[in-house]
């Protein structure tokens, strides 16, 4: 359990650190955060995958998160950006 919170913690941190990098785009705060947590779920599955997550270090933990929000950040304004 204490493990959810801290990776929904730090999620929340990235998302609003990557926000900052892609600023200007609209998203808000609280989505950034939310997609920062969502970020954090993805950047853990996709590092995982090629052998170099899961490790018990913040700071690792913290650019992984990061690493994945900023994707789904990408994503989502790429997804934005073909509706217009």
């Amino acid at each position: 359990m204490w493990a959810l919170i801290g990776t929904i913690i730090i999620g929340g941190i990235a998302g609003w650190i990557a926000g900052e990098v892609y600023k200007g785009d609209g998203f808000g705060v609280i989505k950034n955060v939310l997609l920062g947590i969502a970020g954090g779920f993805l950047g853990d599955f996709i590092f995982r995958i090629l052998g170099i997550g899961g490790s018990d270090n913040l700071i690792i933990e913290l650019l992984t998160s990061f690493g994945g929000a900023v994707l789904i950040l990408f994503i989502v304004k790429k997804v934005r950006a073909m509706k217009m």
